[in-house]
């Protein structure tokens, strides 16, 4: 089996977020489950600039591909690459228009969307299927990642259908929420026929949505969890195409994302003022100590330390800890925060903080080893998100011993096991859940485990257990293989309408 990876960011190539982190390490745990499996993405600024600084090797003039964008034809050079550690080819297309610039998506001197974005992402989503063709591959799936690269499975079922008649195509779906909407007049920069500008295809209330495209054409969809799976399915999380994920119900599988233990373990952390295990809590303890410390805390190793790392936003629960915070800090607790975001949180922050010197300890930025040290020094995880697709950091949480509070949602849901269920689920339970998005609700998961913490024998048991759990990737490319047989097998029965109406199978064709 072959798979094309298209994506819009991949670790440590570009990143803005948690995508690049799957896009990285998936490939490469396939690659170790004997997948052949390269990388499509493109060669913006910050990988040129990450080359240099992480000593990359990039493998320029590799090739060159024609593509047309509306009534012109850009060229785009191949440079290639390889994932570090692997033998994973990595194709980076350049083309200094759309992807020499500061920022992958966003302006950073404005914090407004780069208005080119869709003839951006409609010229990676075809150069992706052109150059599979120019360098004669012929991929049985594609995996798409997201809005930026939804035309992908529509390009596959049309322009490209006789050039490559058995290939696939697999579109994931990381947050609902992002859809790649545009103005409708750029449809004609697709080179798609605009009989495909209708409600089940492209249209998206006169608009053309790229994240549509991808849910109607691929042959298999995913999510990062299966909670998530059935939750954007209805009209509450949904984000406007609960209907269309719906209609695909039979072809669409939720699969959390895994962790590289490779990066998250506390055995071999360097990132900690000193490792453990679960066979040696000591150094946890030193962490803790050391934690405190650096939010200017009262090094006391009796009072819970509870640990938050979070955009500052109301979709990760800020406005819920808002209204929950000065009945939370009535209990002997610390609170440890880390992240940006909205102005109004870094206000919250800043006077609870000012007011709560010995309990409060923030800082209003992100760093990758801080996160890491929150993650190995704090006694409980706080996530309490509005909703949340998958979820990393209560994984995280759990190998390092963190116990996690989370709101029931999405991956949350999935991955957490609430203490109060552990009869029913046969000693399964890795940490405290709750399910109302109410102040109440966060305040009696804490309080639960607050008072399984005075029990240092049932404390000790729940951690160990959490550290001992399986969440790599490897698992979790077991499950995507599967779902490259379902589209496999599907593919061949699905295409579209001579009037570009609808998808059609095998059996209905005329």
């Amino acid at each position: 089996m072959q798979v094309a990876t298209v994506v819009s960011e991949i670790v440590p190539f570009s990143k803005t977020g948690g995508l690049a982190d799957v896009a990285g390490a998936l490939p490469a745990t396939l690659n170790e489950l004997s997948t052949d499996v390269f990388v499509i993405t493109p060669f913006y600024r910050a990988v040129r600039d990450n080359a240099e600084r992480m000593g990359l090797e990039l493998e320029r003039d590799f090739a060159e591909v024609e593509i047309p964008v509306g009534d012109w034809t850009q060229s785009a050079e191949v440079i290639r690459s390889t994932l570090p550690n692997t033998d994973v080819p990595v194709y980076l297309l350049g083309h200094p228009h759309y992807y020499d610039r500061p920022g992958l998506y966003v302006n950073p001197t404005n914090g407004s969307d780069h208005e080119d974005n869709s003839e951006r992402f409609i010229f990676l989503a075809r150069a992706a299927v052109e150059l599979c063709c120019t360098l004669g591959l012929e991929p049985d799936v594609f995996h798409c990642h997201d809005w930026q690269t939804g035309l992908v499975p529509i390009y596959l079922k049309t322009l490209y259908r006789d050039r490559l008649p058995e290939s696939s195509s697999v579109f994931t779906v990381h947050n609902i929420e992002y859809q790649g909407i545009f103005w409708h007049r750029d449809m004609k920069l697709t080179g798609l026929d605009w009989s495909l500008f209708n409600w089940r295809m492209l249209e998206y209330y006169g608009n053309l949505c790229f994240l549509k495209a991808g849910m109607v054409g691929g042959d298999a969809l995913t999510t990062v969890s299966k909670n998530y799976a059935r939750e954007i399915q209805t009209e509450r999380y949904g984000a406007g195409l609960h209907g269309v994920a719906k209609e695909r119900d039979e072809d669409l599988f939720g699969i959390v994302n895994g962790v590289d233990y490779d990066t998250w373990d506390p055995r071999d952390d360097d990132m900690i003022p000193c490792n453990y295990s679960a066979d040696d809590l000591e150094g946890k303890r030193k962490c803790k100590k050391e934690l405190q410390r650096e939010f200017d805390l009262p090094t006391n190793p009796d009072i819970p330390l509870i640990g938050m790392i979070s955009r500052l936003a109301n979709q990760k629960g800020l406005d819920l800890l808002e209204a929950a915070v000065s009945e939370l800090l009535e209990r002997r607790i610390q609170l440890a925060v880390l992240g940006t975001g909205e102005p109004q949180y870094h206000d919250l922050l800043r006077e609870l903080h000012a007011n709560n010197p010995e309990q409060v300890g923030i800082k209003l930025y992100f760093s990758e080893q801080m996160a890491h040290c929150i993650e190995a020094g704090s006694d409980m995880f706080l996530m309490p998100s509005r909703y949340e697709p998958c979820g990393l950091n209560q994984l995280y949480s759990l190998r390092y011993g963190t116990v996690p509070i989370v709101r029931l949602t999405g991956g949350l849901a999935d991955t957490i096991v609430d203490y109060h269920s552990a009869e029913q689920t046969e000693g399964e339970a890795n940490g405290f859940g709750f399910e109302k998005y109410k102040s109440d609700a966060l305040l009696d998961a804490v309080d639960r485990a607050l008072r399984v913490y005075r029990d240092q024998d049932a404390w000790r048991d729940l951690m160990l257990r959490g550290m001992r759990q399986d969440w790599s990737w490897r698992r979790s490319a077991r499950e995507y293989l599967e779902v490259y047989k379902h589209a496999m097998e599907k593919a061949p029965r699905r295409y579209i309408a001579e009037d570009g109406s609808r998808f059609l199978t095998q059996g209905e064709r005329p």
